[in-house]
């Protein structure tokens, strides 16, 4: 068992012997070995004993704490020495003001190249002339990024094409149960947004897994400003992987895998809809087959988890040759 989430709101966690107790109103849930165990999620309102707390960092477990929409909290930090010299490029490339926007720029013009592949995959057999239009808009921005002469400019691009990009996205949903009018978060306001944001999180925090391990400093990036308890490396890193998230969230509604009894209006402003919890389960399920599942790349057949790794050592070889192909030209969904 190498990851777990806890999506049972209002359990208890305790230790007991060489393992953990997950609890809910006296009720015992579930058994947790710690063998094995790599990554725990604690969605939504968990209650975690000091105990708990002694238990997951002598373990070296990596502890995340998400909302029950999807939105990350915070991380347990175990200290781990990294690789200095690793650390020291990274400060060194990204304090640099032309390095930063040169890495911006390839960003950008990736997950506009993203976007319109897959709104080109999913589109081709429909003969909505809208689809046209759009691309066509997409294209311009790609093409103005290689203009960008600051970061300001270039995310402005990237919120264009993302506005663009969302506009074609809800064209794509081809289930009568679901509507989408374009993106709102924290916190999501409607079904589809909640299942974007919550995807969205399990992707950055397997890129942030790659990032740890690979020795970087996951809080320093390029396009995405130092802020606090944000990941900005892994934003940074995360953006190729969005359509890939996209498109399983657009395959989960398409397929009728998801109704709209999956989903609770809760009348709260900081969490007006939220997913069942029988219902997120099944979403993780998917994310997890999906993670484990078989890709062609660079010639042979990688699980996606792994790709998520390869990608951060791209990045790394980046930083030491910024001549280096980065990101890459292979579409990842």
């Amino acid at each position: 068992m190498e990851a777990l989430y806890i999506v049972e709101p209002g359990s208890y966690i305790r230790v007991e012997g060489d393992g953990l107790v997950i609890e809910k109103q006296g009720n015992i849930l579930r058994h947790i070995p710690a063998n094995g165990l790599e990554r725990l999620t604690l969605m939504g309102r968990c209650s975690v004993t000091g105990a708990v707390l002694d238990f997951l960092i002598d373990r070296g477990i990596d502890t995340v704490f998400m909302t029950l929409t999807g939105r990350f909290r915070a991380r347990l930090m175990l200290d781990a020495p990294g690789h200095i010299r690793l650390r020291q490029l990274q400060y060194q490339r990204l304090g640099s003001e032309d390095f930063c926007l040169n890495t911006s720029r390839l960003i950008v013009k990736t997950k506009i190249r993203n976007q319109s592949h897959l709104l080109m995959k999913r589109a081709w057999r429909t003969k909505d002339k809208n689809f046209r239009t759009l691309l066509l808009q997409l294209k311009a921005l790609q093409r103005r990024t290689e203009r960008a002469t600051n970061l300001d400019e270039l995310r402005g691009i990237e919120g264009s094409a993302a506005r663009i990009f969302y506009q074609g996205f809800g064209l794509l949903i081809k289930n009568e149960n679901f509507t989408f009018s374009g993106r709102n978060k924290r916190p999501p306001l409607d079904p589809v947004n909640a299942m974007l944001s919550f995807v969205y999180t399990l992707f950055t925090n397997q890129v942030v897994n790659a990032i740890k391990a690979s020795g970087l400093d996951p809080y320093l990036g390029a396009l995405h400003e130092p802020a606090h308890s944000r990941p900005s490396l892994a934003c940074d890193l995360v953006e190729e992987w969005r359509t890939t998230a996209e498109n399983f969230v657009l395959t989960i509604i398409n397929k009728k895998m998801v109704r709209p009894d999956d989903f609770v209006k809760t009348n709260r402003k900081e969490r007006p809809i939220e997913m069942t919890p029988s219902f997120m389960r099944a979403l993780i399920k998917a994310y997890e087959k999906k993670m484990d599942k078989q890709i062609e790349f660079r010639g042979g057949n990688l699980a996606l988890r792994w790709v998520v790794f390869q990608r951060v050592r791209d990045f790394i070889n980046y930083l030491k040759e910024p001549g280096n192909s980065w990101p890459c030209d292979i579409v990842l969904f």
